[in-house]
């Protein structure tokens, strides 16, 4: 006896099995059999054909926009919710395909629930009258059959739907030849809506799930040989075949004269229409009946798990549901589905959930279309499918079935938008890791050309001054502070970049310098930070740091300041110095930070600027003081302004210049004039602000006396919790300062 292969590949499908089969018998359904009489009842043969056509329009549009996707991409595991994913994105598409998955899934018990009904209804008088647990035991019977079939072979399934199929074409001729053998007249065309008084769309409405289900094939996606050949060709190749054969159905019924136009429009003839027109009746009708809603609950069986195996592969779900069989079948996601579906079962009111399930399933060929529209619209360059469908078709289809929905229950279309929107917000709010491009990143790369184009024929006055910031670091873990403090600034108005500088020298750092960036996205993410991240390849830190802050940005949103964390090496205070010098020149505000410990936790925060008056440093302290207190946590903080003057004579006017600057400024703040007494002046710095929570002091120009300005910035940094050196070189007067005192700066 030789060796199992425990490793063999699971077996392939072609468009014929794999596609085209499952679809057909999914639209050739139940519908089908127990509506087409009552909807040319109701509305005659014209508005009937006109209804066929209008539904198989949406299901072709869609079918038309899965195919284009399909084309474009190497569609794998998943289907539906495969192509929405890598299409709008991960969280749009698990918004989509969770509910996906649980339509499929109460489906299951719908087909089963229907096919049991089916059975029982032959059930004779005569035997006496069947308890009333009898069709929910029967049911949960037919559910755990499909699902023990389908979760032992995808094969042995798809190859059960051919006799189905030849049982529901042998129903359909046997309807042809007995219309045909027997008396024929004109066909009705005048609507009577005898049964159906809510009218024309009322009729619409149950009809157009007889449509629906095209989609079964490409829920087997990940078991085709060739999905970019088969979707397309057996999923059109399903809507269209369905569309003929139900135009030969109304045609049919509405020439017959074995019944009355009211024989036609009773709602509960149902299958009997059937079985009185063709030939062998019921002898054929039935089994065919059994045999379509049975293929369609293997479809669904089959789809759903996929779905399911797909959301957990993709991290949305735990990830046990993806693991396969040794045949290659997901079988813990398939028999968790056959346990919800048995569940259902004890509902009750399946025909109201039913409508529900109707209108979030529809919510799959709004998704649908959306895709093929965006992909088109953005224009990317990747996208290069075989199958072009313009835009505004795919929109077309989009909006019809959104309409299509409402029509069916407007409740159910509002609770389907609902529920969707808040997966969605879900799904943003884990932060899932995505592992490929999709069609939302072109969006923004869309809408951010359009908005640079905008801002570059704009001149950026100082009313629309806000902080575009870069900030250099070699670590964002061991400088966290100093990165909360720089976001703080840009929150909610301005823009950070953080900037890790490598030499050209350095070959391992160059070679990883893409996974430097993402680790930095992590590290922000963890802290609930947001910054743009980048990592720069320079010759030297120095001339790396001048070239790249003087030419940071684009457009209108050209980097306008520059910051930096007190160094901690005597050579590189020196060189920092050195290089915020010549950045001076650039025109570029320069922020010089040092935290010795972290921001305060408590609710009253204190702010302290040190104004001196000198090169607008001041207007600027006020500004980033003003921003930091639009966060939440520093909204209650309050600003103190400290200034030094020589006497009382130059205090009373100097008390009167910063009261009216801060009035026009129209930013509250506390106002302290201190007259110097022959002591130092970082003394009286430190002495007035040992117990504020962040210190503002400006930065004066120049190189001279390094070591002096290197000593006094160590004195300070050494006392405050946290200080911050400013040089404004670049803000135009956001905040009028009209007095220019004769101090300089502290440093």
């Amino acid at each position: 006896m030789g060796k199992v292969n425990v490793n063999r590949k699971p077996h392939k499908f072609g468009t014929f099995l794999g596609v085209y089969t499952p679809s057909i018998l999914t639209i050739l359904g139940l519908i089908m059999y127990l509506r087409f009489g009552w909807v040319v009842g109701n509305v005659g043969f014209t508005k009937t054909v006109i209804i066929v056509l209008m539904a198989s329009s949406i299901t072709f549009i869609t079918g038309l926009s899965a195919s284009a996707i399909a084309t474009n991409i190497k569609v794998g595991v998943g289907g539906e919710y495969f192509m929405i994913s890598r299409s709008l994105g991960l969280e749009p598409g698990g918004a989509i395909g969770i509910p996906l998955y649980l339509c499929r899934t109460l489906s299951v018990t719908f087909y089963c629930y229907g096919l049991s009904e089916a059975i029982l209804v032959l059930w004779p008088e005569s035997r006496g009258i069947l308890p009333s647990y009898a069709l929910q035991v029967l049911t949960i019977g037919f559910i755990v059959l499909v699902t023990a079939l389908s979760g032992k072979s995808a094969k042995l399934v798809l190859k059960s739907q051919i006799p189905i199929m030849i049982i529901v074409g042998a129903s359909i001729l046997a309807l042809i030849i007995g219309v045909l053998s027997q008396d024929i007249h004109a066909p009705i065309t005048e609507a009577s809506y005898q049964t159906a008084p809510e009218g024309f769309w009322y009729v619409f409405a149950v009809f157009f799930p007889a449509v629906t289900g095209f989609t079964a094939g490409i829920g087997l996606s990940g078991d085709l040989k060739n999905p970019q050949k088969s979707i397309p060709k057996g999923t059109l190749g399903a809507v269209v075949s369905g569309a003929i054969i139900y135009l030969i159905i109304p045609l049919l019924l509405a020439i017959t004269g074995a019944l009355t136009i009211e024989q036609l429009a009773d709602p509960e003839a149902g299958v009997t229409i059937w079985t009185r027109l063709a030939i062998f009746g019921p002898w054929i009708v039935y089994p065919a009946v059994w045999g379509a809603v049975l293929s369609s609950a293997f479809g669904s069986i089959l789809g759903g798990p996929r779905i399911l195996q797909a959301l957990s592969m993709d991290g949305i779900v735990p990830k046990f549901l993806s693991k396969l069989s040794k045949s290659g079948q997901p079988t813990i996601a398939t028999w968790i589905s056959g346990i919800i579906a048995i569940a259902a079962v004890f509902l009750g009111g399946l025909n109201t959930i039913a409508q529900y399930v109707s209108v979030l399933f529809l919510t799959l060929y709004v998704a649908v279309n959306v895709s093929a529209a965006t992909e088109q619209l953005i224009k990317e360059p990747s996208y290069r499918p075989k199958i072009h469908v313009h835009w505004m078709i795919s929109l077309l289809g989009a909006i019809a079935a959104m309409v299509v929905m409402w029509l069916i229950n407007p409740l159910a279309f509002l609770f389907a938008l609902g529920l969707e929107a808040l997966i969605f917000i879900y799904l943003i709010s884990k932060k899932l890791e995505q592992q490929w491009g999709d069609a939302s990143t072109g969006i923004w790369m869309h809408l951010s050309r359009y908005a640079l184009l905008r801002l570059n024929t704009k001149k950026i006055h100082s009313r629309n001054w806000r902080p575009i910031v870069i900030l250099f670091i070699r670590d964002i873990k061991e400088h966290i502070q100093l990165v909360k403090f720089t976001e703080m600034l840009g929150q909610n108005s301005g823009l950070l970049t953080i900037s890790k500088l490598v030499t050209i020298n350095d070959t391992s750092e160059v070679e990883r310098r893409n996974e430097f960036a993402f680790e930095m996205q992590k590290d922000l993410a963890k802290q609930g930070l947001q910054a743009l991240t980048e990592v720069n390849v320079v010759e030297d830190f120095k001339r790396g740091m001048l070239e790249i802050a003087a030419s940071h940005g684009v457009a209108g949103i050209k980097t306008n300041t520059v910051v930096f964390g007190w160094s901690s090496s005597k050579d590189g205070k020196a060189q920092e110095l050195q290089i915020i010098n010549a950045l001076s020149l650039t025109g570029k505000n320069i922020l010089m930070a040092h935290f010795n410990k972290p921001f305060s936790v408590r609710i009253k925060k204190r702010i302290d600027i040190w104004w001196r008056g000198k090169d607008n440093n001041a207007d600027l302290m006020l500004l980033l003081s003003y921003l930091i207190k639009l966060n939440s946590k520093w909204k209650k903080a309050e600003i103190n302004i400290f200034s030094i003057v020589d006497s009382e004579e130059e205090k009373h006017r100097m008390d009167q210049y910063i009261q009216f600057s801060t009035r026009e400024a129209r930013i509250d703040a506390e106002i302290h004039i201190l007259i110097n007494n022959n002591k130092d002046v970082v003394d009286l710095l430190i002495e007035n602000s040992s117990r504020a929570d962040l210190v503002f002091s400006g930065l004066a120009r120049g190189n001279a006396n390094l070591d002096k300005r290197i000593e006094i910035i160590e004195r300070i940094t050494s006392k405050l919790k946290a200080v911050i050196f400013v040089q404004n070189n670049g803000m135009e007067n956001e905040i009028p300062i009209i007095f220019n005192a004769s101090k300089g700066d502290v440093i």
